[in-house]
């Protein structure tokens, strides 16, 4: 039996600044918003069950390097580097080319957690 991944969930401290980054700039589309939590996924248009969805729960963040990094497909990283900066993100590493042929950038979000922006290298 395949597994794939569902869901992921990230405590947030506040549920409205985050949607600015993991909505408005890493363009996850929000299904609902209710109490304490955001419901984001990656494709609403898929009715196969076969997107990932994204839970932002406002709750305390408890951030650690040693946890889980979550990898967003960006189409430019360096455009989308600079919206989560100016959206309360903070660069950890600039924008570079892999060895594994990917163009990535790490960021943390508003709440310490680290994510990867990535978009293939042609």
């Amino acid at each position: 039996m395949a597994s794939r991944i569902a869901r992921v969930t990230v405590s947030v401290d506040d549920l409205a600044a985050s949607l600015a980054l993991y909505r408005d700039v890493l363009g996850l589309a929000e299904l609902y918003t209710a109490n304490d939590v955001a419901m984001l996924t990656t494709d609403p248009g898929d009715r196969t069950g076969a997107e990932t969805q994204v839970l932002l729960h406002r709750r305390t963040p408890t951030p650690g390097d040693a946890g889980v990094a979550i990898s967003f497909g960006v189409t430019d990283v360096d455009a989308a580097t600079t919206a989560a900066v100016a959206a309360g993100a903070v660069l950890v590493d600039a924008p570079a080319d892999q060895p594994w042929r990917e163009r990535q950038a790490v960021l943390r979000d508003r709440d310490g957690h680290l994510l990867c922006l990535v978009s293939p290298l042609g």
